[in-house]
């Protein structure tokens, strides 16, 4: 699993639409936005590399000027998993 978090710098101009097309993304979920064209949104996937080509594809959005990732969880679901083993 894997949990990030991002604030995004965008055209004010383009705005609603950046936010259509990020609320469309899966795993995608904007958490606050100002008239100023700041949106804060979260990217949650099963797997690192996917989110890391959607944190890509961020930056390719119309009127997206910058992407910061502010932060990132990865958890490998193999090393969560255990098994109790008596004695």
């Amino acid at each position: 699993m894997n949990i990030s978090s991002a604030i995004l710098y965008v055209a004010p101009a383009r705005l609603d639409a950046a936010c259509a097309l990020l609320a469309a993304m899966p795993g995608v979920d904007i958490h606050a936005r100002s008239a100023s064209g700041k949106v804060v949104i979260t990217i949650e996937d099963d797997d690192t590399d996917a989110a890391a080509e959607r944190y890509a594809a961020l930056h390719g959005l119309p009127g997206v000027a910058s992407v910061a990732m502010v932060y990132q969880y990865s958890d490998d679901a193999l090393l969560t998993d255990t098994e109790e083993v008596e004695s």
